[in-house]
């Protein structure tokens, strides 16, 4: 009888857990539950080029947070991209990936990442406070995470030894001021790398200037390189430095990292680049006295002006079987507090528009550069395009004709360009 009845008692402690277990249930749903078993791969190049450690601890915060696990996937740019694109063929890609601007259009097309427009939507996002997206088609499949800029370097002892006091404001000033110094010093006073093997110099170095004055060489997402008048006197522009014989010799071989050597051997006294090279520069030359300034614009331009910027882009792949929690997490690396966290670490400027990153022990220059990039818009028209280092390449290949005065004009150029980009764009 006492065995039955202890029976009975832990029959009924049994059922009392269960409707307890129920009740929770009811209140609370089961995506509590079903999150804390959900664990996502998210394959990128970021821990490998952060502090050691760093993501870990930003993941373990999601986690903290969520009880979504996240396990990552770590390895170099160029192993990344490998893997990614296999994963991207194969149906097999990571539930969250780090994309490279350059990639989306493909992926997007191939049905490999998802739309974050949709998931952005069910989700209730308010995807105001992000400083980019990337779409394709109208819809968002990249996020941009943080931002590289490109602001302009300038040698304050080259521009000093040829009696220069004033920075150039304007084109027409530009053009007047590396003509002295090229006159005063035998330095060059500007460089562009133009190599086809690795042609990034036209989005990063050519179209600064076009962006920097408000302009575009896109229309509704398409090529609009003919009957531009911004894009022609960028041209022109460009050209009237190249035969006034101030741009950097070798322009044709040059790839950025010979221009960055040249900056920093005190060769040249102007040029875009990234702000990730800031450091490099201090510990190839740390007595190299330069600094940052706003990119000169057209003559007559007083709008708000555009800065190029790389960045770290993220997506959710179309595959994967957690498309709401991979959500979540990207949401997580959004907020204001964790992405300006990121952004500290990784020298570069958040995405999210109302982070407030603490630059206060970062280098001086780079707080300049961060004021400056405050006071612009992040712009880079070849994210998100189709073959986008094709068209940059054509571009490039076209330039050099017209600079060796093989084609008549800009406009011929332009129009001989806009050709094959819409090739492309089909």
């Amino acid at each position: 009888m006492k065995a039955f009845k202890k029976g009975v008692v832990a029959v009924i402690s049994i059922v009392s857990i269960l409707v307890l277990l129920v009740g929770c249930n009811s209140q609370t749903g089961t995506s509590d539950k079903d999150s804390k078993e959900v664990t996502l791969e998210f394959q990128q190049w970021w821990g490998v080029e952060l502090p050691d450690g760093f993501l870990q601890e930003i993941v373990d915060g999601f986690t903290e947070e969520t009880g979504i696990k996240v396990k990552l996937l770590s390895n170099p740019y160029a192993d990344t991209k490998t893997q990614i694109a296999a994963g991207a063929a194969t149906g097999t890609m990571a539930d969250v990936v780090g994309l490279d601007g350059s990639w989306v259009y493909d992926f997007a097309k191939q049905g490999a990442i998802a739309d974050l427009t949709a998931l952005m939507k069910e989700s209730g996002y308010d995807d105001s406070q992000l400083s980019d997206q990337i779409r394709v088609d109208g819809n968002t499949y990249m996020i941009p995470v943080v931002n590289f800029a490109y602001p302009m370097y300038v040698n304050l002892d080259i521009l000093k030894e040829a009696g220069i006091e004033e920075m150039p404001k304007t084109w027409s000033e530009f053009s007047e001021v590396t003509s002295k110094i090229t006159e005063a010093t035998g330095k060059a006073g500007w460089a562009i790398p133009l190599s086809t093997e690795s042609p990034s110099g036209i989005q990063n170095n050519f179209m600064s200037w076009l962006w920097a004055s408000g302009g575009s060489m896109l229309n509704d997402g398409k090529p609009a390189l003919t009957d531009n008048p911004d894009l022609t006197a960028t041209v022109e522009f460009v050209k009237e430095l190249f035969d006034a014989g101030v741009v950097a010799p070798g322009a044709y071989a040059m790839k950025e990292a010979d221009m960055v050597e040249e900056f920093t051997n005190g060769r040249i006294a102007f040029m875009h680049d990234s702000l990730a090279h800031l450091t490099t520069i201090k510990k190839g030359a740390p007595d190299l006295n330069f600094d940052f300034i706003p990119s000169p614009v057209k003559d007559g331009y007083s709008g708000k002006g555009g800065m190029d910027v790389a960045n770290w882009g993220i997506g959710i792949a179309e595959n994967s079987e957690h498309k709401a929690e991979a959500m979540k997490f990207i949401e997580y690396l959004m907020s204001p507090e964790v992405n300006a966290e990121l952004a500290v670490y990784a020298n570069a400027f958040p995405g999210n528009s109302k982070a407030q990153p603490d630059y206060s022990q970062a280098d001086e220059l780079f707080r300049k550069a961060y004021e400056l990039y405050q006071e612009s818009y992040a712009i880079n028209e070849f994210t998100g395009l189709p073959t986008s280092e094709e068209l940059m390449r054509t571009f490039d290949e076209q330039l050099q004709l017209y600079l060796d005065g093989d084609t008549s004009s800009a406009k011929e150029m332009l129009a001989e360009t806009q050709k094959i980009w819409e090739e492309a764009f089909e």
